[in-house]
């Protein structure tokens, strides 16, 4: 019997960690899959080795490019502030392009290695608004995904899942819990310091510490 194969995106923070143990729950063999692509901060790599390693995944690949060259983003230009106060629209923490970019590599080594299933773990319900987040957005994408690749062209192309899609933050923390996810582990802040403190101000610390509350759990995420 041949083992199912998926590649999941494993960002290093608290989301990704979820999808990577829903991942391994459901039968597949993982390959861990991480972007250093002229973010902020490292703490969240270094995350995601510890993640992929603690989870037993088969491979953890890091892919190196560099969105910063164009800008446009609080997360890779770094003469625009981070805000650390809800703001309306999309927020300039969105990169742009940046979940098409990570699919396509995605797409590339799911092909490669034969995988079944590409996993990511965007969210529709407790986000900051980033377009590449919604269902439509992952349905054009697989549209385009089984038309663009020799593997999808034969029948064969991978499936892209979104686990967490439609659930709250609270909730994705409660999966995480039943699977065992050690959240101690995973770096949320936009701009975490080196040793992946997070500044409790951003927009992803406050949907973070927020989920935690509503989840009824302690918080281990470390503050500087």
């Amino acid at each position: 019997m041949t083992e199912k194969k998926a590649v999941v995106l494993v960002s290093g923070g608290l989301d990704s960690a979820t999808v990577l143990a829903i991942a391994l729950a459901r039968g597949y063999q993982c390959y861990s899959l991480s972007f250093d692509y002229g973010q902020r901060h490292r703490a969240e790599l270094d995350a995601a080795e510890r993640l992929s390693r603690a989870s037993n995944a088969t491979e953890h690949r890091v892919i190196h490019f560099d969105m910063s060259v164009i800008g446009g983003s609080a997360l890779t230009d770094m003469d625009i502030d981070v805000p650390e106060q809800p703001s309306e629209g999309i927020p300039i923490t969105y990169v742009p392009a940046r979940n098409t970019v990570f699919l396509s590599f995605a797409l590339g080594y799911a092909e490669v290695v034969m995988a079944d299933a590409i996993f990511i773990g965007v969210n529709a319900v407790d986000y900051s608004g980033y377009p590449d987040c919604r269902p439509q957005y992952l349905s054009a994408y697989q549209a385009m995904a089984d038309t663009a690749t020799k593997a999808g062209v034969e029948g064969r192309g991978p499936k892209i899942y979104a686990p967490l899609l439609h659930m709250t933050k609270a909730e994705i923390i409660q999966q995480g819990d039943h699977l065992g996810v050690d959240y101690a582990q995973t770096v949320s802040c936009y701009q975490a310091n080196e040793s992946g403190q997070a500044c409790r101000k951003c927009d992803s610390c406050r949907l973070r510490e927020q989920g935690f509350s509503l989840a009824g759990r302690a918080d281990p995420t470390r503050y500087y």
